[in-house]
């Protein structure tokens, strides 16, 4: 398990990406193909930008990425990928929407988690509240058939969470990426066509 860690987090720092969570968004895409060139990408909870920077890649010059995090998050800016736009905004204020503008996206990405206590439910009633004010957003802001790719720790209200994403998307399903840490409750939530 250890070996596997470091090998993520040694590829991270090799490949320029600020931690290693960026490689549970790369095993996303190029199983499902999510992002595509020109899309505008919603990444809730960037901070330290692993998500948007591959995300700007992903989309290319002709594409927007928009990361939110309550904490203030580096710009980064590479050859061929779209310029990042990045707020300090806290995602349950009402205002988030006002400060996203009138900007509708083909895909939101919330790889946001609670601050773990250690308790397990708590963490996970945290965890669901987090995912629940994501999909709420996503479900505002998303173009009709946009995808929705969100991280959440499996408990007793998951499969809950799992029903009510399948009211907005045509295809959900629960996704364990190999770069999770085998001890991680965490999983995500890959919702795809929004109705």
């Amino acid at each position: 398990m250890r070996k596997s860690q470091d090998y993520y987090f040694n590829k991270a720092k090799k490949e320029k990406y600020p931690a290693r969570s960026v490689f549970k968004l790369e095993e996303a895409q190029q199983k499902h193909k999510i992002i595509k060139p020109g899309n505008k990408v919603l990444d809730l909870g960037c901070h330290p930008g692993s998500w948007s920077i591959y995300a700007a890649k992903q989309v290319g010059q002709n594409g927007k990425v928009i990361g939110v995090d309550q904490h203030t998050t580096k710009p980064y800016q590479f050859a061929g990928a779209a310029k990042m736009k990045l707020i300090k905004a806290d995602i349950f204020s009402e205002e988030i929407f006002s400060t996203l503008g009138q900007e509708s996206f083909d895909v939101v990405l919330s790889d946001m988690a609670p601050a773990t206590s250690g308790h397990k439910f708590s963490d996970h009633l945290r965890s669901i509240e987090l995912s629940r004010r994501a999909l709420e957003i996503a479900c505002q802001t998303l173009v009709k058939g946009g995808h929705f790719y969100c991280k959440v720790f499996q408990g007793e209200d998951f499969p809950d969470f799992v029903t009510e994403a399948r009211r907005f998307f045509k295809k959900v399903k629960t996704v364990k990426p190999k770069s999770s840490r085998v001890e991680s409750r965490e999983v995500f939530v890959l919702a795809q066509n929004k109705k």
